[in-house]
């Protein structure tokens, strides 16, 4: 198991900093947030360093998917939440601090006051150029 020796998430692994742990194996750990976004708001970080979706590593995108759904299934029946959102932030510009892999659990109630992220529009065929630039990096 690689852990980088500075990083909190992986201090969290090693027991170095305490959490609220919901749950853990072999290969994950998932622990409440200490800011919420809402009560139950959990996170999910593999046990190996990675920074983030990109750096994931191949092995184990099966089980972290499988572990996400048994703790969201958990979250939602101890929150009586109407509804879950999953993020994972990648990159300093779309949100990330902690630059360890890690998948937010958010529990969403009816009528939480969350509000859905803004919508832009293409330009005419602005949609069908950024397709095909996007299709020529597959």
């Amino acid at each position: 198991m690689s852990l980088e020796k500075d990083c909190i998430f992986c201090k969290i692994i090693r027991g170095e900093i305490p959490c609220n742990k919901i749950l853990e194996d072999k290969e994950f750990l998932a622990f409440l947030d200490i800011k919420p976004i809402n009560k139950g708001h959990t996170l999910i970080i593999p046990k190996v360093h990675c920074k983030n979706l990109l750096d994931f590593p191949k092995a184990e995108e099966t089980d972290f998917i499988e572990f996400t759904k048994k703790v969201a299934t958990a979250i939602v029946k101890a929150t009586g939440a109407d509804g879950f959102n999953l993020g994972m932030n990648n990159g300093k510009a779309a949100g990330q601090v902690v630059h360890h892999a890690h998948l937010h659990i958010i529990p969403r109630f009816d009528h939480d006051g969350l509000v859905s992220w803004p919508h832009k529009e293409y330009s005419e065929g602005e949609m069908q150029e950024l397709q095909k630039k996007i299709l020529g990096f597959l």
